[in-house]
């Protein structure tokens, strides 16, 4: 409609991998829900996963340990 009044604006969106990580530390019923349907849509490659959560998110978190355990589930849940 107006090109030049949004010739700044750039939107950007999260791929499957960033949501599913950003649910990974509060890990609510919900969350995994969400991230199993998630998978059913977009099938993830785990390593993928895996690496992503190791290169990207693991050294920003307060208990590290505590999230490895959680990936390590989820991963167990999504290769149902």
């Amino acid at each position: 409609m107006f090109p030049a009044s949004y010739k700044h604006l750039r939107l950007m969106a999260l791929d499957p991998y960033d949501i599913a990580l950003s649910k990974l530390e509060r890990n609510s019923q919900k969350d995994r829900d969400d991230v199993r349907f998630l998978s059913r849509i977009i099938p993830f490659d785990l390593q993928l996963l895996q690496q992503r959560y190791d290169e990207e998110l693991r050294w920003q978190l307060g208990r590290p340990d505590r999230e490895d355990l959680t990936l390590r589930l989820w991963m167990e849940m999504l290769s149902e």
